[in-house]
């Protein structure tokens, strides 16, 4: 039996340069999509996986993040006074109990394998989860809750993966595929950014992960990958020969890349309709938009 994963490791540390200027005062993580910031989403998805410990990798300039997970007793007492439940409810799914979360700063961006080092003393010697914020998924079971089902089948290191085409690769970490059983492959090697057309699949890590605590260690090593960072991609590349090995899930839901903006628009747009109290008006505008388009074709 596999030990259980209880503890994920959230790396928020970027500047969020593609956001400016919003992210000069406001941390990326924190931004809207419609009414809940990002950082909420990674987080409601943590924890319907099981997690009770939240790990986060912060810098410089990220208080307004930690403020967001504590309690505000003066909007509290103003919702109650005007009898607003509905909004309470709302309210409290932000709280973190004390001593489920934690901060931890990274001083230098030396990349995603550093940032995740970082926070190697509160993970020990169990297995842990990863999620980037910025990979927000819509998902009928969350897609964190789905890679917990695999690994208690697999057990080792499991990677959330999704088909990309070709020509996009090159953005991402690509698996080369032992054997594929369906939602779950065993992979024999990965590849951080291929050459276009040296891609050894289609099939492309995103921000998910599930790891042992021996990628810890080779990330001690502290060496540096692609773009002369310590890489993630590089730590979990050695763990393929090992005793547990790497497996690639394919999850079920759509991945939206809200670190870049067009990702953050569609992103908005598909949660947006997803909300029944919302979908009438903006379909509607949606469509109007679009005759317009084709009005002045």
């Amino acid at each position: 039996m596999q030990n259980k994963v209880t503890k994920a490791i959230f790396p928020v540390a970027g500047l969020g340069t593609r956001f400016l200027p919003a992210t000069k005062s406001v941390p990326k993580e924190i931004m809207t999509l419609v009414d809940r910031p990002l950082i909420q989403y990674a987080i409601d998805e943590a924890r319907a996986a099981g997690i009770t410990e939240f790990i986060f990798v912060t810098s410089r300039g990220k208080s307004a993040l930690e403020d967001y997970f504590d309690h505000a007793p003066n909007l509290e007492q103003e919702l109650l006074k005007k009898g607003k439940d509905d909004l309470m409810a709302v309210l409290k799914d932000t709280y973190m109990d004390s001593g489920a979360i934690a901060y931890i700063r990274q001083h230098k961006a030396l990349g995603l394998g550093h940032a995740v080092w970082c926070a190697r003393r509160l993970i020990g010697d169990e297995p842990f989860a990863v999620i980037l914020p910025d990979d927000v998924i819509a998902a009928e079971k969350p897609c964190l809750q789905q890679m917990v089902e695999a690994y208690e089948e697999t057990g080792g290191n499991v990677v959330a993966a999704m088909e990309v085409p070709p020509e996009k690769a090159s953005s991402y970490g690509v698996l080369d595929v032992e054997e594929d059983m369906g939602h779950i492959v065993k992979v024999k090697g990965m590849v951080e950014k291929p050459a276009a057309g040296e891609a050894p699949s289609n099939l492309a890590v995103i921000g998910r992960y599930i790891l042992t605590p021996s990628v810890l260690r080779t990330l001690n090593e502290g060496k540096s990958g692609a773009g002369g960072e310590i890489q993630l991609t590089d730590a979990i590349a050695k763990e393929i020969d090992g005793e547990s090995g790497v497996f690639g899930y394919r999850f079920r839901g759509q991945r939206f890349d809200c670190g870049s903006k067009s990702g953050f628009l569609q992103a908005t747009v598909a949660f947006g309709l997803a909300r029944e109290e919302l979908r009438e008006d903006l379909l509607g505008y949606i469509r109007d938009v679009v005759h317009l388009d084709r009005a002045a074709e």
